[in-house]
């Protein structure tokens, strides 16, 4: 193992956890990234502007999707890119086109299941709103309402004996609308609520994308503060990873690579949307910058065929009390640093090769690296690796921090992770 340096130290992760803080819908955690890449020099793009073939950091955004790039003074049309892939959103509850409900004097906010979270979790947590409102004059505008407005209150013991014989049961429609208030329901009260809070005149929101997120901050845990506790790692840790290492490369004019950071939108409900990975935003990107160097049709095969992507996604952290479910010989653990993820049946895309150019950037980077495999006798998740593989033809090896309680409200991992998961992405992205 190299000793090289490390780029990152446990400040990453202090920033980190600001980086959750800050980032409590994907339209915020795109914000979050435009922000960091603006003070290190990047400038955004417009997809309906030509683009031009200047060198230096470039970003687009759609939605709750960003892609940005750094090309080198002197890259050539065809040189290939270097992709760290991630995604922005996490399972939650959104709010319905008719959010205001309630029943007998309890005022509630009617809310759909994004994704599959472990729905338990968000029982009796005291829970914010954000998200996007779009205005009656084309704009939109970011909403946090980050304090205890909304709560699913748990049904009492005494009312539900059952629990200790057959275990929390919850019906999606009927137990997870959470409450906000006393009275009768009025119709129109939220999105008036949201109004207001953003000093907007009345009516001027006329759509809306709203999501329930957890207001206790992320934390450091334990004797030692040796583990990391917060919302939304699974995946923000890898956008703020890829978000960092893309940073850090920037400004390097002996890359052999064009760097690039793809964080997409979808991936919990399997990425069919004009900003999730089997859309076609990365590839029109990619494309688009090769032409605008001047490139052809052949300068894009040739730079496609050269290119790697790593799809940087949580996984799972052998859980102490239920290692039976992992596989017996493969058992990475919080702290242990960054996971190469496997599946022969290509729920993962990676393969021996794609190992082979993870080790490599482990090794340049001082990185140990651990392996996951799913227990055979158990159907394996899937992520951004094979839909980004097959779309578009490019290596993709699927990597990722080990975590526990993947899916709820809040998560854990090991404190230092995600510093090294980001010396790793450096290293990859530096060729």
């Amino acid at each position: 193992m190299s000793s090289s340096p490390s780029r990152f130290d446990r400040g990453h992760t202090d920033d980190l956890m600001s980086f959750l803080s800050a980032s409590p819908s994907p339209y915020h955690a795109v914000a979050s990234v435009a922000e960091r890449l603006e003070k290190a020099g990047f400038r955004q793009v417009a997809e309906t502007d030509a683009w031009d073939g200047t060198s230096g950091g470039k970003y687009v955004l759609r939605g709750g999707a960003v892609v940005a790039w750094y090309v080198p003074e002197g890259a050539e049309a065809h040189t290939p890119f270097r992709i760290v892939g991630a995604h922005t959103d996490s399972p939650n509850l959104r709010v319905k086109p008719l959010p205001d409900t309630g029943a007998h004097g309890w005022r509630q906010v009617a809310v759909e299941i994004y994704g599959g979270p472990l729905l338990n979790s968000w029982l009796d947590r005291d829970l914010g709103l954000a998200g996007r409102l779009s205005l009656r004059d084309g704009s939109t505008r970011l909403v946090n309402v980050d304090r205890a407005l909304l709560r699913v209150p748990q049904l009492a013991i005494h009312m539900d004996r059952s629990i200790y014989e057959k275990g929390l049961q919850l019906d999606k429609q009927k137990h997870m609308q959470p409450v906000w208030g006393l009275g009768d329901t009025r119709e129109g009260d939220l999105i008036r609520f949201l109004e207001e809070e953003l000093s907007l005149a009345a009516g001027d929101v006329t759509g809306w994308d709203l999501m329930t997120h957890s207001i206790e901050p992320p934390a450091y845990l334990g004797r030692d503060r040796e583990l990391l506790a917060g919302p939304r790692m699974d995946n923000l840790l890898s956008v703020h990873a890829g978000t960092a290492a893309l940073v850090a490369v920037a400004g390097s004019e002996s890359l052999p690579y064009i760097p690039v950071l793809a964080a997409f939108d979808h991936e919990e409900n399997g990425s069919q949307s004009d900003t999730g990975a089997d859309g076609p935003l990365l590839g029109s990107v990619l494309e688009r910058s090769v032409y605008a160097r001047g490139g052809s049709h052949e300068d894009k095969a040739r730079a496609f065929a050269g290119t790697v992507c790593l799809s940087s996604d949580t996984g799972h952290a052998v859980h102490p009390n239920y290692a039976e479910r992992h596989d017996p010989t493969h058992l990475p653990r919080a702290g242990g640093g960054p996971i190469l993820k496997v599946n022969v049946n290509n729920r993962y895309a990676t393969d021996g090769s794609g190992r082979a150019v993870f080790a490599a950037a482990c090794e340049k980077a001082g990185v140990p690296f651990q392996s996951f495999v799913s227990n055979n006798s158990m159907p394996c998740g899937t992520t951004i690796g094979p839909i980004t593989a097959a779309r578009h033809g490019i290596k993709t090896v699927d990597i990722g921090v080990a975590i526990l309680s993947m899916h709820s409200a809040r998560e854990l991992c090991g404190a230092k992770d995600p510093y090294l998961l980001a010396n790793a992405l450096a290293a990859f992205l530096e060729g």
